[in-house]
This record gives structure tokens, C-alpha cells and sequence, in this order.
């Protein structure tokens, strides 16, 4: 049932504490290269944004220039999160009469901007928590267009970390919505289960579901805690960020093993996992092509199904919230999601928490 026809991911657009730094962070850090700025001196009054890219990628940074804003409202309940998950689509209007019809709350109803030859039409429906997803409809098929954004010409790229694309968005909901959200996705929007996981018990677990479009080109997986006391990674999230949200996005990489270095070399640290995890690891995925003594190195995780494997590799958190993260994935013919790897992220999840005290805390 693919009424909305997708074509992917057009951005994804966070609200920040600051949108200069922040736009700086992920160009010198992770590869990524300013494309447009929308601010007070290209007459946008109440926000500072960027837009940044890299393969297909495209991120909005945005910040607040006044306290009295629903940016700066966000900012101050979640921290720095993501605010717009959108997807592009071959007509806005329909999309979003589509959605609404099967009972998604109306945020913006389609509009249209014109700057030139170039047009969007953007319509806007409620998510998950404070989040919203936009359709956006291009006319011509023109990705570094952004309405009200002024271009940013000859930038040059200062890192190359090998991304290519959002190869998935990872949701926390609180227990109990972990059904209702996946009805809304498979219901509301023509979205398809392609994965599910329990895992670990009631004071320390987790139950996901993984929902896509018919192309496969917008994943989520969303991700509840096991129950309402449960004392896991997702109930921390919940906590800190306020709500339901967007914990971490994946993004597709050509070699990981390059990305990884490239972005530790500037300062963002990924997660390590114990010697057992990577002693056990040839008996479980058989062989692939990288050095499994590099794999342990660098912290990268391996998975394998019938159609191939997948290495993983995640970011520690990417502010003082113990929010927002990241992962890099890289895939060799599959399309899973790492079942046999979750395990192993939730125990190293599990010591990142340790040393904030927060198990203890949240007992």
C-alpha cells in the first residue's frame, strides 16, 4: 500500500543550541559541506540555519535568535534532537491529504515556494513527540534548493569520511506506543514491518520494530523500553531528551574502516566493545573481507544473514544530554539490522551509563 510514494529522505533537520557551531562540528568532524544559510541577514528574523551535505545526505542545523521562540522551546526541553524527518515525494498535496485522512495531525498545510526556476511544496504532519515529518515536492528535481536560503558557493570539504546516505533513523517511544506508532506508520502512511527484537527482560530491555517504505529508502526503527521501570538506553533517552524522539541516525558508508578513522582523527569517539564480542565473532559470521583485529581496533561490529553482512559502528553521544548519537553502516548484500550485534551495543550502552551513574540513579 504505497500511497504516498516516496523517493527518500529529502533532509533532516535538528534544532540546536547553536546553529554556527554546530554546522562547524559536522563539517570538520564528519566530511559534511555547507550548501545554504537562511539568517537575519538574508532576512530570515527568528531562526539561524544551515544546510549541510554529503553524498545524499542533506542535514538543517537550526538555531534560535530569540529566546521567544518554539526553537529555543525545543532547545531548552530536549537539548540539541531532531526536529524534521522529511520525505521527499512525487506530489505534497496528495501526501499529505492522504495522511491526514487516516488521522495524522495537520502541522502545515501544503504551500508553495518559488525562488526562480525552482519550486517546493511542503506540507507538514505531527510525528512522534515534538518531531514532525514534511513532504517536500521538487519541481525541478533540484536538492540544494532550499526557499529562503541563500547558496553557499565553493565550499570545500575538509574531511572525507565516505558517507553516502541516511540508511536509517532510530525512534525512542515510551513503553506501551511501541504498537500505536508502528499502526501509525503501517497505517497512516503505507509503511511495511521488515524486523522486530525483544531483547534482554523487564528492569533492562527493550522491544523494536523496524518499518519501511515500499522503495526502502526511508527506515525507522523505533525502539520502546521493555517496561515502564526498565533501565535501559531507551528509558535514559526518554528521560533526558523529554519525550519520544529521534535517538540516532545511521548513515550508509563506501568503507567504514576509513570513516571510522577519518572522524576519530578529529575528536568524535565511537564505542569499544569487549575481547569475547570479537573472539567469538568467526564461529558466528564465518568470513568476510576485512581484518576482524582492525574491526576490534576500531570498534566496529559485524553481523551476517543469508544475504550477506553488515559492520557497524557507534558514536559516543554527540552532546552533554545523553541523547543523540550516531552510527555508521556499511552493507554487503544485507539488509538486516544487526539482530546479532544489538546485544553487544545495549552491554556497551550499558558501561557508557555505569560511569554516569545513571542505572543507579533511575533504580
Amino acid at each position: 500500500m504505497d500511497f504516498l510514494d516516496i523517493k527518500g529522505i529529502d533532509y533532516v533537520e535538528l534544532y540546536v543550541g547553536n546553529a554556527f557551531q554546530s554546522a562547524n562540528f559536522y563539517c570538520q568532524t564528519l566530511g559534511f559541506v555547507p550548501i545554504a544559510y537562511a539568517g537575519p541577514d538574508t532576512n530570515i528574523t527568528d531562526r539561524s540555519s544551515f544546510v549541510i551535505a554529503q553524498g545524499d545526505i542533506k542535514l538543517i542545523l537550526t538555531g534560535a535568535v530569540t529566546p521567544d521562540s518554539s526553537i529555543a522551546d525545543h532547545v531548552a526541553i530536549h537539548g540539541d534532537g531532531v526536529k524534521d524527518i522529511a520525505f521527499r515525494v512525487e506530489d505534497a498535496a496528495r501526501a499529505f491529504d492522504e495522511v491526514t485522512s487516516r488521522g495524522a495531525y495537520p502541522i502545515l498545510e501544503p504551500t508553495v515556494y518559488e525562488e526562480g526556476d525552482n519550486q517546493i511544496i511542503k506540507a507538514t504532519v505531527a510525528a512522534f513527540g515534538d518531531t514532525v515529518h514534511t513532504f517536500v515536492q521538487r519541481k525541478p528535481h533540484d536538492s540544494k534548493f532550499f526557499p529562503y536560503y541563500h547558496p553557499i558557493k565553493n565550499s570545500v570539504r575538509r574531511v572525507d569520511a565516505r558517507l553516502t546516505a541516511i540508511d536509517h533513523i532510530a525512534i525512542c517511544v515510551e513503553a506501551g506506543n511501541l504498537e500505536h506508532y508502528s499502526n501509525y506508520y503501517e497505517q497512516g502512511m503505507g509503511f511495511h514491518e521488515s524486523f522486530r527484537l525483544n531483547i534482554g527482560n523487564k528492569l533492562n530491555g527493550m522491544n523494536s520494530r523496524v518499518v519501511e517504505d515500499a522503495s526502502g529508502l526511508a527506515k525507522l526503527v523505533i525502539c520502546e523500553p521493555s517496561s515502564a521501570k526498565a533501565q535501559s538506553q531507551i528509558q535514559e533517552y526518554l528521560k533526558y531528551y523529554g519525550g519520544s524522539g529521534v535517538q540516532h541516525l545511521a548513515f550508509a558508508s563506501t568503507n567504514i574502516l576509513e570513516s571510522v578513522r577519518a572522524i576519530e582523527t578529529n575528536g568524535l569517539q565511537f564505542l569499544r566493545h569487549p575481547d569475547p564480542y570479537y573472539e567469538m565473532l568467526p564461529d558466528r559470521i564465518g568470513q568476510i573481507d576485512e581484518d576482524l583485529a582492525v574491526l576490534q581496533e576500531l570498534g566496529i561490529l559485524a553481523d551476517r544473514d543469508e544475504q550477506g553482512y553488515l559492520l557497524q559502528a557507534f558514536t559516543k553521544l554527540l552532546q552533554d544530554r545523553p541523547t543523540f548519537f550516531l552510527e555508521i553502516i556499511q552493507r554487503h548484500g544485507t539488509q538486516s539490522f544487526g539482530q546479532g550485534n544489538i546485544e553487544a551495543l545495549f552491554e556497551a550502552v550499558k558501561v557508557e551509563q555505569a560511569k554516569r551513574s545513571l542505572l543507579a540513579e533511575s533504580a
